[in-house]
């Protein structure tokens, strides 16, 4: 799902996927996104880059897109279908607004921007061409609210009661931050998390920035402060790790709405600031907290299984009893064109063979299935329904896994809420066909980045099992390694020793 856009954004996709398929193209590269937003003479994109002495027709063709090459876009063009460097762009744009004005809403020259910062060989003869990107940063930041006189808001008594009370709140706001990122850097051992939440707590700091240090210690009176007397006694101790993260994430919460309330006394921008910064917390609670049961019942699984009658040997049965029995711990259904109701008895078979094998049962694409055949979870890949609306038909227990092909996509399932993810493709796989693989350098990424289970995926088998191992990752998902042979037994056993020997 591609991130929250103005129109003009979305018909500037739109009108890129266009232009890249005119050239036989299945997805759209930086240079259709530049020339699509260019299209528009009176845009913002076209206006920088007038302001700069070049025309736009020009730049587009330094892009490497002729007029000829554009032709007529028409009006009534589909909606993005969000695929390949179009999303990425996307999803870089709403760094870029959030970057310039707080806001996660994408227009036209924060698109702009992203395909200057992200594409360095576009940029570069851009560049040459006397284009200058820091000359446009600078022109895309807002200028800062300058007063003739001071703005004085409050009386002088307001002034230092609101003091202290956005000062015990940013305390407390920053406390809560560092015993979350601790959490996530030394318990979970996760690199992502703790950046985000690092990031987080650098934010606030500079939002805060406009409070004068001078007044909020001036007004701090800790020592005839009433709430530090009071207490209750489910405030004096904590039954878990768990239980910790939980108190720290509604302090967090509670803290930041009393700064953003109390803020706007001070300044309105402090109050949007805030706000922005809240709504990450509660995002980032749910990534930390949502997802830990399903990190408990994944902790030690570690061989996943994907089956479909195309791709076994034998008959399935014997081939998911086989590759139980060698120790797969997770079996998924993947069959992409049987009827519904032939679909829906196969399911419900392997159900009851991994049930009885104590094993976890996947369903792959179908969330309507998954709920009817009882399935411990779904598996969605990036064109699939989002991982929203899967838990509004499997509810809240059910793992959900999402395929990942890159650290943006990695990202947004994590702060989605999938369960668990699959990285790759790793090596061309004989099941399924790519236009790319994301190697064992996303593999490597994604081992060292998260703590969310990670199963790497694509054209695993015993020869090249040992490289995936060698990237950190310890968990695998296969399907013709294991299906394909004539004992799948042995190549799961095998394949699971050299798992758990890893781990």
């Amino acid at each position: 799902m591609l991130p929250e856009m103005t129109l003009a954004v979305a018909r500037a996709l739109a009108a890129a996927e266009h232009l890249a398929r005119g050239q036989g193209l299945s997805e759209a590269e930086a240079r259709h996104v530049l020339a699509a937003l260019l299209l528009e003479e009176e845009g913002r994109p076209a206006g920088l880059i007038r302001e700069q002495g070049l025309e736009p027709g020009h730049v587009t063709r330094l892009a490497g897109l002729s007029l000829a090459d554009i032709g007529a876009v028409p009006s009534d063009l589909p909606p993005p279908t969000g695929r390949g460097a179009a999303a990425t762009l996307a999803f870089a744009a709403r760094r870029v607004a959030r970057e310039l004005c707080g806001e996660s809403v994408v227009a036209t020259e924060h698109l702009f921007l992203a395909v200057l910062r992200e594409d360095a060989s576009l940029r570069t003869r851009l560049e040459t061409a006397g284009l200058s990107l820091s000359r446009i940063e600078a022109q895309l930041r807002p200028e800062p609210l300058r007063l003739e006189e001071p703005l004085a808001l409050l009386e002088p008594t307001e002034q230092v009661d609101s003091a202290r009370i956005l000062d015990a709140n940013a305390n407390r706001a920053r406390e809560a931050l560092r015993t979350l990122e601790d959490y996530c850097r030394f318990v979970l051992d996760d690199a992502f998390l703790s950046g985000e939440l690092k990031s987080l707590r650098h934010d606030l700091a500079e939002a805060l920035s406009v409070l004068p240090v001078r007044i909020l210690l001036a007004a701090r009176d800790t020592l005839h402060d009433v709430g530090t007397t009071l207490t209750v006694p489910s405030e004096e101790r904590r039954t878990s790790l768990t239980a910790v993260v939980q108190a720290a994430c509604k302090r967090l919460q509670e803290s930041l709405r009393s700064l953003e309330e109390y803020g706007k006394l001070h300044d309105p921008n402090l109050g949007r600031s805030l706000e922005a910064l809240r709504y990450r917390a509660y995002i980032l609670e749910k990534a930390l907290l949502a997802c830990r049961e399903a990190r408990e019942r994944l902790a030690d699984v570690r061989l996943y299984v994907l089956v479909s009658v195309a791709t076994c040997a034998g008959s399935m049965e014997w081939t998911v009893r086989e590759a139980l029995a060698g120790g797969a711990q997770v079996i998924q259904l993947r069959e992409k064109n049987l009827p519904d109701r032939e679909w829906l008895a196969r399911a419900r078979q392997i159900r009851d063979w991994t049930r009885q094998a104590g094993a976890l049962f996947i369903v792959n694409d179908r969330p309507d299935l998954a709920r009817l055949c009882e399935a411990d979870g779904v598996h969605v890949g990036q064109e699939d329904l989002p991982i929203k609306e899967v838990r509004r038909i499997v509810g809240p227990e059910m793992l959900v896994g999402v395929s990942t092909h890159n650290p943006e996509q990695l990202r947004q399932a994590i702060l989605d809420g999938a369960d668990y993810v699959g990285v790759g493709p790793t090596f061309p796989s004989k099941t399924k066909n790519f236009d790319a693989f994301a190697g064992l350098d996303y593999v490597r990424c994604a081992a060292s980045s998260t703590s969310i289970p990670a199963f790497a995926i694509g054209g695993i088998t015993l020869d090249n099992v040992d490289q995936v191992l060698a990237c950190g990752v310890r968990r695998i998902a296969v399907g013709h390694a294991v299906c394909a042979s004539e004992d799948p037994q042995r190549v799961a056993a095998e394949l699971r020793r050299r798992l758990d020997a890893a781990s």
